[in-house]
């Protein structure tokens, strides 16, 4: 056996028994809810807490933010949506239709992004459309990260449930 097999057999290479995946499932739904349309959520607690000028630099964050991800959407909107759809069905078809276990993680930390990105863009044009300022616009940031943390929590209940199903299908040595 030569170190190559030996390193293999002390680090389980596949996805859900990984600890190195958990703990990159978790920070990416970490870094997901903290970065609310691109401004970090401390942003918006020192807003409220001292107004004044962290406010008009919360509303500056988020003006160009905002702008930024709806001039991307009408620019090149309708790629995203189609190079997305395309990647999410080759993860699909390849995690369960050929069983490939990474696809499957990929896909199963990916797909949930796809919902964020679209409350993410669907957020900006309600607060460009409804011109959102001061309290209203700490309100519409504070669901956008509630709704992001439960779909975070539903994607990490759902990935831990396949990971398992999966790490007692596959057995140990899989």
């Amino acid at each position: 056996m030569n170190w190559l097999d030996t390193a293999f057999t002390l680090i389980d290479m596949r996805s859900f028994s990984n600890l190195w995946y958990w703990i990159g499932l978790a920070m990416v739904w970490s870094t997901t809810s903290h970065w609310v349309l691109g401004v970090p959520f401390d942003m918006v607690a020192r807003a409220r807490r001292y107004g004044g000028q962290a406010e008009a630099d919360l509303e500056d964050m988020v003006r160009i933010n905002v702008n930024r991800l709806l001039f991307i959407g009408r620019v090149s909107g309708l790629w995203l949506v189609a190079l997305g759809a395309m990647g999410l069905t080759a993860l699909v078809i390849l995690g369960f239709w050929y069983q490939l276990e990474f696809a499957q993680a990929v896909f199963l930390i990916v797909f949930p992004l796809s919902f964020v990105g679209g409350l993410s863009f669907s957020t900006a044009r309600l607060i460009v459309a409804q011109g959102l300022s001061g309290e209203a616009l700490r309100r519409r940031l504070l669901r956008h990260r509630q709704t992001t943390q439960v779909i975070g929590m539903i994607s990490i209940f759902f990935t831990a449930m396949w990971g398992m199903y999966q790490n007692m299908n596959l057995g140990p040595f899989g």
